[in-house]
């Protein structure tokens, strides 16, 4: 039989539901798929065991208080409206069961809850990319990483915003019953098996500053749309009617970084999106995403993904798995 494992997920005021729906179906189609629905016994907690409402509004009903809950094999703590400004009561739950878990899990902006306990001191993690700032400034003794989809150090792991908590649930499913399972669980809700933990959370378009010239804007696009050109700094500079080194320093100065840097993570958001939703073979892509041969598009892929090509994609398209 395969072995038993509990889930806690932690609901409070203006939860977001689908940090807590999202890893909940993950975990539930699991037991359905190895023939035993307990195979993850999911259950829910509150401070005091009271409903409590998400953020959108849905009105949640706990199995029970968070301290009359046993330890569990996963403690997960999903994000939403509050964590900024957490209730008292539930940090020092969290300071009290977090240690005892088997493994400590959150979901998006869950980590400000982890973190106001002091359960992420001296540990790498991650949260919602539009709160870093503010989590980097409030918690300097945890070593947040701003750009993986999530992160695990040890017995804990934090993952990025909101369909993050997919990614990190059938992370911990393919720990728990392999990778087939996971895969079958991935195909079934029509997701990718999942990210890599180190894949970023957003494209470099939205990355990225928002360039005051209209020239630069239309440049960006059409960098987005011909990754393949020549896209060095003299003939982006003459597209957009610069000299090489005033396009060089206003292009850093109103994206936020240097036109190649900007460049090469195009043309890798390009590559991973072809993996994903072609068949095309690594040389194909590596010529049409501009990297010239394989083995630079291999390097690429090695020094931001920790995985090459093939790899990438038989971890994030089941089908072709």
């Amino acid at each position: 039989m395969t072995p038993r494992r509990t889930v806690l997920i932690v609901l409070h005021e203006g939860v977001q539901s689908l940090d807590v729906t999202g890893p909940l179906e993950v975990f539930t189609q699991a037991g359905v798929t190895v023939g035993d629905p307990g195979a993850y016994r999911v259950r829910t907690a509150t401070v005091d065991g009271r409903p409590v409402r998400t953020g959108s509004g849905l009105l949640l009903t706990p199995d029970g208080a968070l301290d009359a809950a046993p330890a569990p094999d996963v403690l997960l703590v999903p994000g939403g409206r509050g964590v900024t400004e957490p209730d008292p009561r539930l940090v020092g739950l969290l300071r009290e069961h977090g240690p005892r878990a088997g493994r400590l899990v959150s979901v998006c902006t869950g980590a400000f809850l982890l973190a106001a306990a002091g359960l992420l001191d001296g540990r790498r993690a991650t949260t919602h990319w539009a709160y870093c700032d503010g989590f980097a400034e409030r918690f300097p003794a945890v070593r947040l990483e701003t750009e993986p989809v999530y992160v695990r150090d040890g017995s804990v792991a934090t993952s990025a915003g909101v369909t993050a908590g997919v990614d990190l649930a059938l992370a911990l499913v393919e720990e728990d019953l392999g990778r087939a399972v996971a895969l079958a669980v991935a195909r079934y809700l029509v997701v990718y098996l999942r990210r890599p933990g180190g894949q970023r959370q957003f494209s470099a378009q939205l990355a990225a500053q928002t360039p005051r010239r209209p020239a630069l804007r239309d440049l960006q696009q059409w960098i987005a749309e011909h990754p393949g050109a020549d896209l060095s700094v003299e003939a982006l500079a003459a597209r957009a009617g610069l000299s090489p080194r005033h396009f060089a320093r206003a292009f850093r100065a109103e994206v936020g970084v240097p036109p190649g840097r900007y460049v090469g993570r195009v043309r890798l958001e390009t590559a991973r999106r072809l993996l994903e939703e072609t068949a095309d073979g690594v040389e194909e892509i590596s010529r049409r995403c501009g990297y010239g041969t394989p083995e630079a598009m291999r390097r690429a892929f090695r020094r931001a993904l920790d995985a090459p090509p093939g790899a990438y994609r038989r971890g994030v398209r089941p089908a072709a798995a």
